[in-house]
């Protein structure tokens, strides 16, 4: 006679414990090669500092009320999210997922295809909150006064990172090969950085941009982030919070039905 205790347990839709998995698998991993990673995290926004900062700053004192290495010193976070985000979402898991079969190894597990892209993702966002400080560090280095502000900076490197790690996860999927990434990186990623004042003030550009910018998740990374620093403004920090979740959350689903495809379908 069967008992109440001797069926088996329902798994839930989203299972912690399928995640932990996936998590636990990253940070193995990362763990062979934390030092590199770290170490282009630390230098790459000490570059931009260096050249844009002394160089241009040596013309431009003053941008849109702050100093210049205090303006691009907060910019650069996004920076910073972007590489450590989006790139790791596409070009590892392509090669997870093509050359290594990885995913097809964890999904012979009790590990759904949705779990495994939120896995990844919340993985990506992990370290992008972290390599998300490192240009802060850096900028009040070069006299960026630090402030309480700054402890948000990890939460909105992280739900950023989050976002574009999905990003970089649907882009793995759908491209036929993995020099395809050379188009995103040029057409689609580049755009994004370029246009989401880091390096200059958008109000100068044309009303069109503008409002194009609104669709610009860097964008809304950059504002928090000065936001935090130089002050809170809560009715526009709201909107710029919920841009983010609904790119993630948009990604998430993209993401996520691209990889079944691949994967299982």
């Amino acid at each position: 006679m069967t008992t109440a205790t001797d069926r088996p347990t329902r798994l839930r839709w989203m299972e912690p414990s399928a995640i932990g998995g996936v998590l636990f698998h990253d940070r193995t991993i990362f763990r062979r090669y934390w030092a590199s990673t770290t170490f282009s995290s630390v230098v790459e926004p000490t570059i931009y500092l260096l050249a844009f900062g002394f160089g241009f700053g040596s013309l431009v004192a003053v941008v849109a009320g702050y100093s210049y290495i205090e303006f691009l010193g907060t910019g650069i976070v996004a920076t910073a999210v972007l590489f450590s985000s989006a790139f790791a979402g596409m070009f590892q898991s392509f090669i997870r997922r093509v050359y290594q079969k990885t995913y097809d190894a964890m999904l012979a597990t009790p590990v759904d295809t949705h779990e495994l892209v939120t896995g990844e993702a919340l993985w990506i966002g992990i370290r992008s909150g972290v390599f998300g400080c490192a240009p802060m560090l850096v900028a009040i280095g070069f006299g960026l006064d630090p402030g309480p502000g700054m402890l948000l900076v990890p939460l909105i490197a992280f739900l950023t990172g989050f976002g574009f790690g999905l990003f970089g996860m649907w882009m793995s999927a759908i491209v036929p090969g993995i020099d395809s990434f050379n188009y995103v990186i040029s057409a689609l990623l580049t755009p994004l950085f370029l246009v989401a004042g880091t390096f200059f003030p958008l109000d100068t550009l044309p009303d069109w941009t503008l409002v194009l910018t609104q669709f610009n998740p860097l964008y809304h990374c950059v504002e928090l982030v000065r936001h935090a620093v130089f002050g809170i403004r809560p009715l526009l920090d709201l909107w710029h919070i919920a841009a983010l979740i609904i790119f993630a959350v948009a990604m998430w689903l993209l993401a996520t039905r691209s990889m079944r495809r691949r994967l299982i379908d």
